[in-house]
């Protein structure tokens, strides 16, 4: 009888974790459809509005002058030799100072930290880099080749080709997110975690599902998973959907801060006009689903959480939640006013408080390692 109990105990259990994951994927495919169909009635009602202008768009062939400002950096590349990727970045700051890694999100590059490379460099030798499908970094096409384990292990390559064994990691965006990982699998390679507007990837998970109307924010996370169709509502109309991405009322730049500049947008649009930019940059997406849940969560060094109160993606709740995951001294600051953006438009303050949580617990002078 109590074989017979086990045994049914068991087949209750898979059959729970069955119809969850069918759950899981229903739902993830259920979104998706709905998203298309509202993307195709707005092109459709593009179409009908702008006949001509909507199927154009313009490669920008030459780079703004402010990609080539000499007081961000210099332009290095490396070829890391277990991916064969080259990649790209912007480095200042005395070689031999400590390491102060930037990872940006989407869909930016480099020069979204052009504040904070100018910032830190007087005691870091600081580095932003385009991460691979972004700007001058190498492009897989292929989605497999932008899965969670090879993005953190791009990192780690980094590292070590610039010469170090730990560095201070900050990351925005989905660059928080590949932060948070490789703090998670690399905790000695890590002295100080930073992340900007980017919940632990445990909380955002479990946080979405749970929440209907951050699922409703995150909806482009659904719409991505096509193949092309994104790629094209991205670039009509001359990439309307990336400029209001950046400049709108709802989603822009320096809605109380500092506004974009036509030249700080032409770099994005430079960057992401590019054949094959924006699939390399979606790729990122793509893989997402299938990489959760995570088999490792915790986070063994001192972190740093900035999040812009008015972030019009990600809902405020998930960054105190954060706290679960973190083994280690853990700092919220939440800035008033600012976007999803807020190392662009509240640079000033951003860069304060960085520096405030670097000083906790060491003087400037043990920065050197």
């Amino acid at each position: 009888m109590a074989r017979v109990l086990h045994n049914l105990l068991v087949f209750l259990i898979r059959l729970a974790l069955n119809i969850r994951v069918l759950g899981y994927w229903s739902l993830i495919y259920g979104y998706c459809a709905l998203c298309t169909i509202v993307a195709l009635l707005k092109l459709w009602w593009n179409i009908v509005l702008r006949p001509t202008a909507t199927l154009q768009w313009v490669i920008r062939e030459t780079p703004p002058a402010c990609l080539n400002d000499t007081s961000l950096g210099t332009h290095c590349y490396v070829r890391i030799k277990e991916s064969g990727l080259r990649f790209h970045y912007v480095a200042a700051g005395e070689r031999g100072k400590p390491l102060m890694l930037f990872l940006h999100g989407f869909p930016e590059f480099w020069f979204s930290w052009r504040y904070q490379l100018r910032e830190f460099k007087s005691e870091f030798r600081v580095v932003a880099i385009d991460m691979r499908g972004y700007g001058e970094s190498d492009l897989p096409l292929s989605t497999e080749n932008y899965r969670f384990e090879y993005l953190v292990t791009d990192v780690r390559d980094i590292v070590e080709y610039l010469g170090y064994n730990r560095c201070y990691l900050v990351g925005h965006d989905w660059g928080g997110t590949i932060a948070w990982l490789f703090a998670i699998h690399y905790p000695e390679m890590v002295t100080k975690l930073i992340v900007l507007n980017c919940p632990h990837p445990s909380v955002y998970a479990d946080y979405a599902l749970r929440h209907p109307s951050q699922l409703l924010k995150c909806s482009h996370f659904f719409f991505f998973q096509l193949p092309r169709f994104p790629e094209l509502m991205l670039s009509i109309n001359d990439f309307k959907a990336l400029k209001a991405l950046f400049t709108s009322r709802s989603t822009g730049i320096g809605r109380k801060g500092r506004w974009l500049t036509a030249e700080d947008l032409e770099a994005y649009l430079y960057a992401l006009s590019q054949p094959g930019a924006l699939t390399g940059a979606l790729n990122y997406y793509r893989n997402v689903f299938s990489s959760l849940p995570l088999t490792q969560n915790y986070v063994r060094s001192p972190v740093l959480l900035l999040w812009g109160e008015r972030d019009a993606f990600l809902e405020q709740e998930m960054a105190e939640a954060c706290r679960l995951y973190i083994r280690n001294h853990f700092r919220l600051n939440i800035i008033s006013g600012a976007s999803h953006w807020l190392q662009q438009d509240q640079p000033d303050i951003v860069n304060t408080l960085i520096w405030t949580f670097l000083k906790e617990g060491e003087g400037r002078k043990s920065y050197r390692n």
